[in-house]
């Protein structure tokens, strides 16, 4: 069974939907959620926030937070999954900001993904991945297993 469908009955069994705000994968955590015939019971909505613009628009990220920890951060992370609740009817929501590369710096090198896991009237928990020069695909990749695997683990 995919990660996908594993979070697709895990969901459907605790009752809850998902929503998801995306900058370094573009599109491909929600892409990987739909891909499961069913997903409908438990998907509510997408946020697609790749400028900071979008970020702040869509979501609420504050420019003061941009500002003062960069896009990818965990703070940025937090401000986007809670943003993706306050946005949709969902349950659970996971965001995702990274440097998939090429590229990246001394101080955000290529491969560092931060993620944000909000519950609905819950807290929200940030991390931050290193996965270090994979290259842009393996890194989105890495960054959408990983997504799903903190939304099982939330729904589970």
């Amino acid at each position: 069974m995919s990660r996908a469908a594993s979070l697709l009955a895990a969901a459907r069994a605790a009752g809850l939907t998902i929503a998801t705000a995306e900058s370094c994968t573009g599109g491909l955590i929600s892409g990987a959620i739909t891909e499961v015939a069913g997903s409908s019971d438990i998907f509510d909505r997408g946020f697609v926030t790749y400028s900071n613009a979008a970020k702040q628009a869509m979501l609420g990220v504050r420019a003061e937070t941009l500002a003062e920890h960069g896009a990818v951060s965990e703070a940025v992370a937090l401000e986007m999954a809670v943003g993706a609740l306050i946005g949709s009817t969902a349950d659970l929501a996971v965001s995702v900001t990274g440097i998939a590369g090429p590229g990246g710096s001394e101080h955000k090198p290529e491969g560092r993904v931060c993620f944000g896991l909000a519950r609905r009237g819950g807290e929200t928990h940030v991390e931050t991945v290193e996965f270090g020069a994979l290259g842009r695909g393996a890194v989105r990749a890495a960054t959408v297993d990983h997504a799903l695997d903190l939304l099982i683990g939330a729904a589970g």
